[in-house]
């Protein structure tokens, strides 16, 4: 007899943590299933009413009740309850393979007056007819859709749309929504005759078998809990795939990107068991939430954990200096930025402003590390449009040779040459510290940082995989990856199913992009055709006439879903800098309501509201999320427009601050409120748009 979970039996157990003494009673009906399925206790017996025949319930309680599937081969859970909400849940499933695609799918089966018809007189008053309306049987089932569901499917309006989807098996969910978006799916049929339709790769990711109790309690213990044990077909790919070379998976926010990173960390661990391997991000707080998830994720292999190194790239950097080179010390930015003033005082060069010389040294003359007024005449000067011609770049490079030249007589560096210095060393010694490097938020790795990288990967078999999103980039400036030796080309894929936020929250997010953003190398991230897998309340956008009724309104709101039962710490409240973090105090008291300021340190804690900017928002994820504060004269930061250098500075700083209110409003799962005091940020235009 084989046992299986569903992704369906895991869900509704995580339904039941605050419900005491439930969970527990559940997972030991189970362990007493899995040890003699005929115990007494269990008191199994078929649902009469089921439309599936092979439809059980077993007894966890007095109150709950386990849904099964049993056949003389196979026993699948698929739900735990109180008992008349798990007989209603079995009653109208049926497990069954598709007779198409041969994956196992739980299939959502309902009465004929549940069926939504249009109308003739409505059809012929309708603007455009349903949207699967033109898509033939054939199409569907080959997509994945179950023969149940076509029917009600393609008499459907969008809004009904939706709402059937929820109940689809994902690959249906998401061939309909894309059909309905106007997009093209991609055929479920397997390449091969799968015998076994658990084995299906769709069935894959909604099915394991449960060979142990244990299993199954670490699991639940975790917020990300589904992604430890269920993985989709197309991420799935990715963790196991193989690539002769740098490769990189991008994908929208929520389309779960570090997921397959940690998967695929994990996997090579396990292929590999005298590798070692570097788990890293650009970000000390982003490398403890990694850090938090792997320990997760290989609980019941503890000993993968001493394969894998995981922290961040500047403290990685500070480790391995030191024991490759001779210990050194770092300048200050402020240090740097000083010294850069006073010698063009003390040159007498006025003709450049204190920030197109402080930018010109971070983004060309340190970044790229060039040492010498050769270098420096001939550098291409990506990002920066402000034409230099060969005398005012030598007038600048005067300023940069002092500046070096002083430095280097205070026995300082800067971050970037020890990054020059490692790879250097590295690339010249033929000796890896790591056999396999894996690499989240990789859009906002540096241009040393990724020559570092480039280093340690060495060009060889799958050493160097990156995750990350040119949407979500907020710290740097598109540079070539090409030019440093990391070339992904043909070895880019992008995930376009969304997890983590409702249809109607992700839609309004992607306002704010372009549909396509390349990056320097002409690599194309086409963000169309993105799906999310659930629906949910349209977000609210409100500009109000004063900060004293936005934070009103934003108290109002918190108090409101505190009694919707959104716990605290399922609540985010973000603004654009330090300034405006009163605004969300003062909501958060006039909520009565406790909560904690995020930073690099203080991380989301029970029973409290979290508070932060949008910065500190990056790899966190909320039920509800305001984001307060989006003024004219807030965001854009009207203190990063000052500073800007030239033409091309502008348009970066534009498109970052589009990408951070990006990162907050895709932090919510369920519910967004965005607020702004007249005159509000254009960037609400956009929002409005919708």
């Amino acid at each position: 007899m084989n046992f299986y979970q569903a992704h369906t039996y895991l869900e509704s157990l995580q339904k039941l943590k605050s419900t005491q003494g439930a969970q527990k009673a559940v997972i030991d009906s189970v362990s007493l299933l899995l040890e003699d399925d005929k115990h007494p206790s269990l008191q199994l017996h078929p649902l009469k009413q089921a439309k599936d025949q092979n439809m059980w319930s077993a007894r966890a309680s007095e109150n709950f009740r386990i849904i099964l599937h049993r056949t003389n081969v196979d026993t699948v859970l698929l739900y735990a309850d109180l008992h008349e909400p798990a007989y209603k849940w079995g009653e109208n499933r049926v497990l069954k393979a598709h007779p198409k695609t041969g994956a196992m799918q739980i299939i959502v089966v309902r009465e004929e007056e549940e069926i939504v018809k249009v109308p003739v007189f409505v059809q012929e008053e309708m603007r455009k007819p349903p949207p699967l309306a033109h898509i033939s049987d054939e199409d569907l089932l080959g997509y994945g859709v179950p023969e149940e569901n076509i029917a009600e499917l393609r008499v459907a309006d969008e809004d009904r749309l939706l709402e059937i989807a929820v109940d689809l098996p994902s690959e249906a969910q998401e061939a309909v929504l894309v059909l309905a978006a106007g997009g093209k799916p991609e055929s479920h049929e397997a390449e091969e005759e799968v015998q076994d339709p658990f084995e299906h790769p769709d069935a894959k990711g909604r099915f394991r078998v449960l060979e142990n109790v244990k299993e199954l309690e670490l699991a639940l213990e975790y917020e990300w809990e589904k992604w430890v044990v269920f993985l989709h077909p197309a991420q799935r790919d990715l963790v196991e795939q193989s690539f002769n070379g740098p490769a990189r998976v991008s994908g929208t926010a929520g389309t779960g990107k570090t997921v397959v990173a940690l998967h695929r960390t994990v996997n090579l661990a396990r292929k590999d068991e005298s590798a070692r391997i570097l788990l890293t991000t650009f970000s000390d707080t982003l490398a403890a939430l990694l850090r938090d998830k792997l320990r997760q994720l290989v609980t019941a292999e503890p000993r993968l954990m001493e394969q894998i190194e995981v922290i961040s790239l500047d403290r990685l950097a500070e480790h391995l200096y030191p024991k490759l080179l001779e210990p050194t010390e770092l300048a200050s930015d402020s240090l740097i930025e000083q010294l850069l003033a006073d010698t063009a005082s003390a040159l007498g060069e006025e003709r450049f402003t204190k920030q197109f010389i402080t930018a010109e040294w971070k983004q060309v003359v340190d970044a790229w590390q060039v040492n010498s007024w050769e270098e420096y005449r001939t550098v291409p000067r990506i990002g920066r449009k402000t034409r230099l011609p060969e005398s005012r770049r030598a007038d600048l490079w005067r300023i940069f040779q002092v500046v070096k030249d002083r430095l280097s007589s205070q026995g300082l560096s800067t971050q970037p040459a020890m990054y020059q210095s490692l790879a250097t060393t590295i690339s010249s010694s033929g000796r890896f510290p790591y056999d396999y490097a894996v690499v989240d938020e990789g859009q906002d790795v540096s241009v040393t940082q990724l020559r570092f990288l480039a280093a340690l990967g060495g060009g060889r078999p799958d050493s160097l995989f990156f995750a990350g999103d040119l949407g979500q980039r907020i710290f740097q400036q598109p540079f070539s990856w090409l030019a440093l030796g990391v070339d992904i080309r043909g070895r880019s894929r992008t995930l376009k199913v969304n997890y983590r936020t409702s249809h109607q929250i992700r839609t309004i997010a992607d306002l704010l992009l372009d549909p396509e953003i390349t990056d320097a190398d002409g690599n194309r991230e086409d963000r169309r055709g993105a799906v999310s897998v659930f629906n949910g309340k349209p977000p609210v956008v409100k500009r109000a006439d004063s900060q004293v009724e936005e934070i009103e309104a934003v108290g109002d709101w918190l108090k409101s879903h505190i009694k919707g039962a959104v716990e605290n710490h399922e609540i985010g409240v973000f603004v654009r800098s330090h300034k405006e973090l009163d605004r969300a105090r003062v909501a958060a008291t006039n909520a009565g309501l406790e909560y904690l300021v995020l930073d690099e340190v203080v991380h989301p804690a029970e029973g409290k509201v979290c508070l932060g900017t949008m910065h500190t928002a990056k790899g966190l994820e909320f039920r509800a999320v305001a984001v307060m504060g989006c003024d004219y004269n807030v965001i854009p930061s009207p203190e990063r427009i000052e500073d800007v250098a030239d033409e091309s500075d502008l348009v970066e700083v534009m498109n970052t601050e589009r990408h951070l209110l990006y990162v907050a409003l895709t932090r919510a799962r369920d519910f967004l409120l965005v607020t702004g005091v007249d005159p509000a940020s254009e960037f609400l235009d956009d929002l409005e748009m919708r």
